[in-house]
Order: C-alpha cells, then sequence, then structure tokens
C-alpha cells in the first residue's frame, strides 16, 4: 500500500518561466538538505524540514548554468558547470562563484553524476565519461568520441553494483533509441538498441531505471500512455556488439495518451512507480504512485495549477514544480503484499495521509494471471525463503521450462527475456526448442493461451528453425496472426511449399480492417510504395476485391488492343493491393522453394486471388523497369527474378483457368505486350 501525504511549498521563491525551469534537484551531504539548479544563474541549498533556504549562488550577469549542481560526498564541496565547459567547486562558506575554483574542459559537459561510495564521474555530451580526479589533474585532456553522429544523450542515472559504480545512459537517433552501459570496474562499456515490441511509431518521454544483481530494469514512459519495461543484462555476453533488446508493457495507459507535456516517470521501490500526468484528456495534471508488481493504482493527487513535466524523489519525499513554486509531497509505500495493493490491510491510515481505493488494471493484469496466482505465488515465496538453504539450484533453463507449464503469458515473457539476455551455454538450441515445445504445447491444450510476444523472441534468435518447429506456423495459421506468419517467412529457410501457399492464400484473402490492426513489417515497401496510398484504396473498391476495373470489361477488339501501345492506366500505375499487404506478399516472394512441389499448390489458390497476385507482381515489373539497375529501391525489396519467376509459375500453374476469367484480360495483354517486346528486344 502506497500514500501520499500533505504538500507544502519548500520555498514562497518564485521561479522562472520557461518549459524548463529546474535543471535538477540533488541531495546534500547533509541528510535533510538538498541542491535546486534552476535553468538561469542560480542555485539553492535549501533545508526541507524548516522549508527555507541556507545559501544562494549565482553565475555572472551572460553566464549560464547548463547541468544540475551535485555534492561531493567525499569531500562535501558543491560542482557546477556552466556554460557546457566551465566547472566551478566551492563549499557553503564561499560566496561569490566568480572566485571559487574554475576549470574550463575541452569537451561539453552532460551531466555530473555523484552519489555515496563513489566519487564524482562527468558524463560528455559524446558520450565518454572520467572520474572528477583525473579530469581536475588534466582539465584539456582530450574527450573521445563514444556515441555517433547526431546521436542525442536524452536521460542518465548512476548506480552502485557490488561496491561498484555503473552508469547507464539512453541516447536517441532518428526516432531510434540506444542504452550505454559502463561498468567502470572491468572498464567495459556495452551498446544496445531499444527495439519496440507489438507497439508501433510511439515515442519515449520520460526514462527511470532500478537495478538488481544481474538486470538493469530500464522504465519508459511513452506516448501512448503506458509504461514499458527494458531488461538490459549488467553482465553482457558481448561487450564488443551492439545488442539488441526488447521491451515489453508494463502498465497499460496510466496516463492519458494524448498528453504531450507535463509527463514524468520515476521508480521509487522495487514494486512502487511515480507517475505524473494526465490520466484523461480533459483532466487535470495528477501524481499518482502504482504498485507495478500487482497492476494497481495505489494513491493519487490533483494538481490543479499544473507541472513542469518534471519529478524527483528523495528518501520519502517527491519535489516537483506545482504552478511556479518547488513542492514536496512526502509519501509512504509499504511492503507489497496483494492485500495492500487491493486496500485490505486492517490498519488506520496517518492524520493527514490521503488514501483512495486502488484501481486495478485488468487489461494488464489478467495478462499476468493477477486473479488465479497471487495466492499461489505468495505461498510459494514463503517456501522458497524457508527452505533456500535446502533445496540445491534450479539450472535457469529448467526453471524457465517449470514457469511456462503454468505462469501467465506476461510472465513467461519477462523470464524468457531475462533468460535470453544470459550467457549463451552449450546446449543453448535444445534448450530453445524444448521452449517452444513446451510454449506450443501448452498453446494446443489452453486455447485462450497464446505467447506470441515469446515465439516472436525465440524467432528472432535465429535459432528456431521449421523443421525443428513445425507446429509454430501451424499455430500462427489458425491464430490468422499473419505478422508471426511474416516473421517466420522472414527467418526460416526450410518452410514447406504447401505451408508457404497457405500464407499466400491468408495474405490475399485477409481483409484490409484485419491488415489495417496488424503490425506488420513494412521494411521491404517504403521505397516504392506511398503508405498514403491506404488512403485511395477506399476509392478503388473493384481493383482492391476483385483485382480489376469492371469499366474495361468489353473485349470485342482484342486484336486491335494488341497492337495498341499499353495505356498508362490506373491499373497499372497504382498498387492493386495496400502496402501491408505488398509487405505480407513481398515475404512469399523471397521465400525459397522447389517449382517441382510448389506448382501443385498453386493450382488450389481461387483464380480471382491468382489475378490479384498477378497484377501485384506486373506493378512491381514496371516500377523495375523505371530504374536504369532494373532494381526496386528501398530495404530487402524483391528482385527481378524473384518477380518474373512468380509470374511464370502462376501463369504455368493456372494458365487455363486466368484465361477464362474475362477481369485478367487487361493483365495478360499487358503481359502478352511486355514479352512481345522482351523477344523483339534479344532478336534485336
Amino acid at each position: 500500500m502506497a500514500a501520499l501525504e500533505e504538500e507544502f511549498t519548500l520555498s514562497s521563491l518564485v521561479l522562472g518561466a520557461g518549459p524548463d525551469r529546474l535543471l535538477g534537484v540533488e541531495h546534500s551531504d547533509k541528510t535533510d538538505q538538498f541542491l535546486v539548479t534552476d535553468s538561469g544563474r542560480t542555485v539553492i541549498l535549501y533545508k526541507v524540514s524548516d522549508q527555507k533556504p541556507l545559501g544562494s549562488w549565482s553565475v555572472k550577469q551572460g553566464q549560464i548554468i547548463t547541468c544540475p549542481a551535485v555534492c561531493n560526498f567525499q569531500t562535501g564541496e558543491y560542482i557546477v558547470v556552466h556554460d557546457n565547459k566551465v566547472l566551478r567547486i566551492w563549499n557553503s562558506e564561499d560566496i561569490n562563484l566568480d572566485k571559487v575554483f574554475k576549470a574550463t574542459l575541452s569537451a561539453e559537459v552532460y551531466r555530473i553524476h555523484s552519489i555515496q561510495g563513489t566519487e564524482p564521474l562527468v558524463l560528455f555530451k559524446e558520450g565518454a565519461v572520467r572520474g572528477l580526479e583525473a579530469l581536475l589533474a588534466e582539465p584539456q585532456q582530450k574527450i573521445e568520441t563514444v556515441i555517433s553522429n547526431e546521436e542525442v544523450i536524452k536521460w542518465t542515472k548512476l548506480f552502485i553494483v557490488f561496491k561498484h559504480p555503473v552508469l547507464i545512459f539512453v541516447t536517441e537517433k532518428h526516432g531510434n533509441y540506444f542504452a550505454y552501459v559502463q561498468m567502470f570496474n572491468s572498464h567495459t562499456l556495452s551498446k544496445y538498441t531499444l527495439v519496440g515490441g507489438q507497439e508501433e511509431n510511439i515515442l519515449i518521454q520520460s526514462f527511470t531505471a532500478s537495478v538488481d544483481r544481474k538486470f538493469i530494469s530500464l522504465m519508459s514512459l511513452c506516448s501512448d500512455g503506458s509504461i514499458y519495461e527494458t531488461l538490459i543484462p549488467i553482465h553482457p555476453t558481448d561487450a564488443e556488439q551492439n545488442q539488441r533488446v526488447v521491451r515489453s508493457l508494463l502498465l497499460n495507459a496510466v496516463v492519458s495518451g494524448n498528453a504531450r507535456k507535463g509527463i514524468a516517470l520515476t521508480v521509487l521501490d522495487q514494486d512502487h512507480v511515480a507517475v505524473l500526468g494526465s490520466p484523461l484528456p480533459a483532466s487535470k495534471e495528477c501524481l499518482s504512485i502504482w504498485n507495478i508488481k500487482f497492476q494497481t493504482l495505489q494513491t493519487s493527487k490533483e494538481l490543479p495549477q499544473g507541472t513542469s513535466g518534471q519529478l524527483w524523489y528523495y528518501g520519502e519525499n517527491l519535489f516537483m514544480l506545482h504552478g511556479k513554486f518547488l513542492t514536496v509531497i512526502p509519501y509512504k509505500c509499504e511492503v507489497s503484499s496483494l492485500a495492500g495493493a487491493l486496500g485490505k490491510l486492517k490498519h488506520s491510515h496517518d492524520p493527514g495521509t490521503h488514501f483512495m481505493p486502488p484501481f486495478v488494471n485488468w487489461e494488464t493484469s489478467q495478462e499476468c494471471g493477477l486473479r488465479s496466482q497471487n495466492s499461489e505465488q505468495s505461498r510459494t515465496l514463503r517456501r522458497r525463503k524457508t527452505d533456500v538453504n535446502l533445496l540445491p539450484e534450479v539450472p535457469p533453463s529448467r526453471q524457465l521450462l517449470l514457469t511456462i507449464k503454468k505462469d501467465s503469458e506476461k510472465h513467461i515473457e519477462v523470464e524468457l527475456r531475462k533468460f535470453l539476455a544470459m550467457k549463451q551455454t552449450p546446449d543453448f538450441h535444445a534448450v530453445i526448442g524444448d521452449v517452444v515445445t513446451g510454449l506450443l504445447g501448452r498453446c494446443k491444450a489452453e486455447p485462450a493461451f497464446y505467447p506470441r510476444n515469446c515465439l516472436m523472441q525465440l524467432i528472432q534468435t535465429r535459432v528456431v528453425s521449421y523443421s525443428l518447429c513445425p507446429d509454430i506456423m501451424e499455430v500462427a495459421l489458425q491464430k490468422t496472426d499473419i505478422q508471426l506468419l511474416q516473421l517466420c517467412l522472414q527467418q526460416f529457410p526450410d518452410i514447406p511449399e504447401s505451408v508457404t501457399c497457405m500464407c499466400l492464400k491468408l495474405f490475399l484473402s485477409i481483409g484490409d480492417d484485419c491488415l489495417q490492426e496488424s503490425d506488420i513489417n513494412m521494411e521491404s515497401v517504403l521505397g516504392y510504395i506511398d503508405t498514403v496510398e491506404d488512403e485511395k484504396m477506399d476509392k478503388q473498391t473493384e481493383i482492391l476485391q476483385n483485382g480489376f476495373n469492371p469499366e474495361e470489361d468489353n473485349c470485342d477488339n482484342c486484336g486491335q488492343e494488341l497492337k495498341e501501345k499499353p495505356q498508362d492506366t490506373e491499373e497499372t500505375t497504382s498498387c492493386p493491393v495496400t502496402p501491408k499487404r505488398a509487405a505480407l506478399l513481398n515475404a512469399i516472394l523471397h521465400s525459397a522453394y522447389s517449382e517441382t512441389f510448389l506448382l501443385p499448390h498453386l493450382k488450389d489458390i481461387p483464380a480471382q486471388h491468382i489475378t490479384l497476385f498477378l497484377q501485384y507482381l506486373y506493378f512491381l515489373y514496371l516500377k523495375c523497369s523505371k530504374n536504369a539497375t532494373m532494381t526496386l529501391p528501398g530495404i530487402h525489396p524483391p528482385t527481378l527474378n524473384q518477380i518474373m519467376d512468380w509470374i511464370c509459375l502462376l501463369l504455368d500453374a493456372n494458365f487455363t483457368v486466368v484465361v477464362m476469367i474475362p477481369e485478367a484480360k487487361r493483365l495478360l495483354i499487358n503481359l502478352y505486350k511486355f514479352v512481345r517486346s522482351q523477344v523483339c528486344d534479344y532478336l534485336i
């Protein structure tokens, strides 16, 4: 259970206007004292219990502080950077910052980190890190560039793990996010690409993180109003390579998806996070505390004067700007239990504490099996604490297989990500096969159980193949999971021709509404199909449904048409399928096959679908012919050979049927003219 107490204003000082009115709030070496840095020229030391400032320091007019002031816990001195490169160090007795120690650095500083147990660390905007002592010994030393060009640091935090500092910072480049983890005991820097799950085109607006012995739990509050979690291993399997880590949904819709400012997130303990933002589009901003273990809203407080979207916490105090005043809201979070999360604990609250009946996010909680498993998990945890010294350690692979048998999809997904982040063992391929078999076995036994995120993670390991786990595509076809089928076609080299044709049937017949709701990989079409065509397709209903234009149904003068030049009709200049359907068909074109085994299965596809596929292939040919290189632009588009081979295959298998369809007349005429022109070019 958690509660927010009565807020109080730390000082009557009215802070400056602007979107970033504070650079930061940092703890001092005294328990009750905090350094507050505004976005202009001033650093103020506050004593929270007395609600008054103890000291104030400003840089000169024309100078500007560019990163929050911090306290050096080893010396009790204060450190700040102004104008990006000028570092100042002073103590509480100093009055004028212009007369204190000054060092001009050779590169711009992003942030200074200082926590108990280590010396201050300086993070530069180019990603390099230096200890304060080494930097002061040679202020003009060359600072290397770690991050790539146009990459910008968005967030950073310092932890102590096994008595050694571990620094993480997140960067952004063209909408892609990367995490860097600096280990100072081993002097290794690991880079991770943060990959989205099912969500698409969302922006990350706030980060926070916690750490345990093996993983950094990086949480992000995104533009869709939900909180996502990414598990980053502290000890990477290969520090030299850029590794990929997938984020998963942690809490759904904690703030309004329409909110673009006034949003912040911070982790309070292993079970609670504090969220700043509007819960509904038209509502006022609120500060709320969520229990991430049981997916419940514990308490909430309305902030009618608005905030700057900044949130800090130290001890049991939350700091924020409410209106134009720095405000402190004390809070309490008790040890997480199901009774406490649901507000069932039988004890009174402290006076002034505002507690609300918790809102349970059942949409996410049902995925986690909250209703059926919390009591069993609690008993299991108590047994484990009692018997921990009596039982031998269970191997991670065995523990994962046990988890698959009984736990929720959400819990299995988290455990699987942890397992995949570990160092691979010699039996890794066999374990992956067992995991897939276990997931699919339970999926068949329990129709409501469908761990698609887990299956996609396993396929992306490139260990799984069709011959190893043929049931994957069978289940995906039953569930009409076109996203998973597309991934299988892209990753599996050994798919039987019969299964390839089943996928082709589904891709050609599935409705546009289902396609619109699916998260399809569009890389192969982005170079030559404008996604805006989705809006145009509604105006071409006949072409979408039947693959032809009924107005061209008159074949009284076919011989005359053969002598005419090809017409630049809507049918040949516009893509006959939507971009998402085109991306799925491209996956078919890239798949491996044997002509002997493929042809019999192509005869089972309805003639109208064959006509539509031929129209798309002819459209691709026209696109290729516009380029001197006879290739399509983009990432992994179909090749000219693939296009021509599939045209021949479809005509060989279905010509006697297609030639009888009036709707296919224009297409066959165009193909005839194309072949005739190719023969003429060859003879010349």
